[in-house]
């Protein structure tokens, strides 16, 4: 009777491991995404300040502040994308 119980239990520990493996690989997924919409944000934001104190004019450095928001924009909807496909593959 105790083969039994130890065979039966060992298939349910598998697929915990297995949950368990999953779950940390979608974390660490997300935890990059997070560090490279942060990246790109940062990344953003300094080419953004360049350009305006680099800008000729007040056209120019509102062009600058606008495609800074513009790359920060994108960045925040990249990492939100891949969040999303992670979650979907549950």
């Amino acid at each position: 009777m105790e083969e039994i119980g130890s065979s039966s239990s060992t298939p349910l520990s598998n697929h915990k491991k297995t949950s368990l493996l999953s779950r940390i690989r979608k974390g660490c997924l997300s935890f990059a995404a997070s560090l490279q919409e942060n990246f790109r944000y940062v990344k953003a934001f300094f080419i953004g300040q360049v350009k305006t104190i680099t800008a000729r004019n007040e056209k120019e450095a509102s062009e600058a502040e606008l495609e800074a928001s513009k790359m920060q924009v994108e960045a925040a909807d990249a990492a939100e994308d891949i969040k999303n496909r992670l979650n979907k593959s549950d």
